[in-house]
């Protein structure tokens, strides 16, 4: 399974959908990165996605973009064969 990497904020309930709906998924461990604890962090989410907002979720090397298109992704079912590339 792809590596899941995601930039999140400790109070924000897309963050917490997005990460519910990985789990059912299948997704075991996803490498969690608090923008609200360190600000460096925020700003490198910021030059890697052109986004300002949390959640920005990477599966592998592609950028999925935020819960909607998470949640998008899934329901044309996109998600599965994307996390389970090789």
């Amino acid at each position: 399974m792809q590596a899941v990497k995601m930039y999140t904020t400790l109070v924000c309930p897309y963050c917490v959908r997005a990460k519910a709906l990985l789990k059912q998924r299948g997704v075991e461990a996803i490498d969690e990165v608090r923008v609200d604890l360190n600000p460096t962090e925020r700003d490198a989410m910021i030059a890697r996605t052109g986004r300002r907002t949390v959640p920005q979720i990477f599966i592998g090397d592609t950028h999925v973009g935020g819960c909607d298109d998470l949640v998008a992704l899934d329901q044309r079912g996109g998600l599965m064969p994307l996390l389970q590339a090789a």
